[in-house]
């Protein structure tokens, strides 16, 4: 837990001490003077950027609750802004809680207004603290932190008096179903003189709250008092309770562990410091002048939080990587050891083995191009599944005839994918070993290798159509050939028409022809080229 520094400000100077771990240690006094600043100045020097909350329980700190129109967002804010303005102009230490609506009539806001209306009094020390670049959370109310306190301990009363001795004098604040509604603080009465002068000022506080019609005649006003186990059998007989007064009292030594305080402590201000330290609640006075270093403090925790969470990540990271490296390395280390195995098995099982005439490389790569051969190599069923699919589309169209051949550039064509025909005739002056070895050697590319060779396919077919029907009879080629043409990489070409259709030739037929008989039908040649 970080340390923090705890500032306790009174008319009379300034306590400060040092929180870690919800424990406090060296409290120092700082008296409202130029020895007092000069001695806080070097306070705060030793301190570094230590962050600091600063509670001022000061004599001249104004409560007003009023009315005002239910009026939200922005113009809400701007207009308890003017109000505070209007009725606080000199101090800039103001502000306002909406405590709730009016029961009747318009149901206007019900608002706390207060203020510290002598900033004179926060000037110097706020000036050393600026001038130490210490980071100021906020500026805090003894009265409204007091709030806490009763929503804790007194909660449920209508009308609550809580009165608490603290280093600055004796507070009285006065709480209505929960809600402060007026606070003020008195000299102080210690000693054995504190029964004496809590029962007094018990007393005026309630006239007071009757007079300016807080509470009604008859209300019952429960008051509570904080006070050390030594003092409370003291106000007990001098605190009766009576037709509207009702008396509580509550042991400082019990109170205290509920909020991590010291049970020894005399006075009720390690328990309003104890909790500010624990909760660390916005600020009620706070500008955003006064808070500029806490800001840059807080930023500047954000970053370097936010490096070592990077830093951690990273390392984390790092860490699973080296772990990932050797689970790899180890299992490489594995393989290398079973392939060096495997290797030493394999050399030992050749060893035994008689030579052979071809080398397990040759061998290899005869049966990859077996492979390649048996993928890539040269065969007519591509193409006849390319035309059968396109006779199902034209069942008018008859097939006569199939002429199928490989192409290879600078070679005739070979009907069967074969290698090309030797040249014929013996050469003079070679013996038979030497003109088998002078035949063309036979292309790759003819065996598939590296890609499948240009295919061509003669088509001879006829229309099974009325021989007289012209039209019908071009019709049904065309739409074959077309059926044919949208194949990816084929191309067709029209060898030879049904019949001759030039303008200078003279058609000739038999009206009535049935068109069935061979020498009727007709018969027409399409030249197909294929590149798979």
């Amino acid at each position: 837990m970080l340390r923090k520094q705890l500032f306790y400000l009174s008319s009379e100077g300034l306590w400060a001490s040092l929180c870690q771990r919800g424990a406090t240690t060296d409290h120092t006094f700082f008296a409202a003077d130029a020895a007092g600043l000069r001695a806080f100045a070097a306070w705060l020097e030793r301190q570094g950027q230590t962050p600091a909350w600063l509670l001022a329980d000061l004599v001249e700190e104004d409560f007003q609750v009023q009315q005002l129109p239910h009026v939200g967002g922005k113009a809400g804010r701007n207009l308890r802004e003017r109000r505070l303005s209007q009725l606080y102009r000199e101090t800039p230490y103001r502000r306002a809680t909406i405590l709730g609506r009016a029961a009747d009539g318009r149901r206007d806001d019900r608002v706390l207004l207060s203020a510290l209306t002598n900033p004179a009094l926060l000037a110097p020390w706020l000036e050393a603290m600026e001038e130490a670049a210490t980071p100021l959370a906020g500026i805090y109310s003894a009265a409204l932190l007091s709030t806490e306190l009763v929503q804790r301990l007194l909660a449920g009363q209508e009308h609550l008096l809580l009165v608490t001795p603290q280093s600055a004098g004796l507070r009285q604040s006065y709480f209505r179903n929960g809600a402060l509604k007026f606070s003020r603080l008195t000299p102080t009465v210690g000693g054995e003189h504190l029964a004496s002068g809590v029962a007094a000022e018990t007393a005026r506080a309630q006239q007071f709250l009757t007079s300016v019609r807080l509470i009604g005649r008859g209300d019952v006003l429960h008051t509570a008092i904080l006070a050390p186990g030594a003092q409370i059998a003291a106000l007990a007989q001098l605190c009766q309770d009576g037709p509207e007064t009702a008396f509580n009292f509550l042991p400082l030594e019990d109170v205290a562990p509920q909020f991590g305080a010291d049970p020894a402590a005399p006075l009720a201000d390690g328990l309003l410091l104890a909790r500010l330290a624990r909760a660390r609640p916005p600020g009620h006075y706070s500008r955003g002048e006064v808070r500029r270093h806490f800001q840059l403090w807080r930023a500047r925790i954000s970053l370097y939080a936010s490096s070592a969470v990077i830093g951690v990540a990273g390392l984390v990271w790092t860490v699973a990587n080296l772990i990932s490296y050797g689970t790899a390395e180890s299992h490489a280390a594995e393989l290398r050891a079973e392939a060096a195995r495997k290797e030493s098995a394999y050399q030992a099982s050749m060893s035994t083995m008689p030579p052979t005439a071809a080398r397990t490389a040759n061998m290899k790569a005869a049966v990859s191009i077996e492979k390649l051969l048996a993928e890539q190599g040269p065969a007519p069923e591509a193409m006849l599944q390319l035309v059968s699919a396109a006779l199902e589309q034209s069942p008018q169209i008859r097939l006569t005839q199939l002429d199928w051949q490989v192409q290879v550039a600078g070679l005739p064509a070979q009907a069967d994918g074969g290698a090309p025909a030797a040249a014929t005739g013996a050469m003079p002056g070679l013996g038979a070993d030497a003109q088998a070895q002078a035949v063309t050697p036979m292309p790759a590319l003819l065996l598939g290798i590296p890609r499948r060779p240009p295919q061509t396919l003669r088509l001879e077919a006829e229309v099974l159509v009325q021989q007289d029907d012209y039209r019908a009879v071009l019709d049904s080629m065309n739409g074959f050939a077309q059926a044919l043409a949208r194949t990816p990489r084929m191309t067709v070409q029209i060898g030879s028409l049904p019949f001759d259709v030039r303008s200078n030739v003279k058609l000739s037929g038999r009206a009535g022809s049935s068109g069935n008989t061979v020498e009727d039908r007709a018969k027409f040649t399409l030249n197909l080229v294929w590149n798979p």
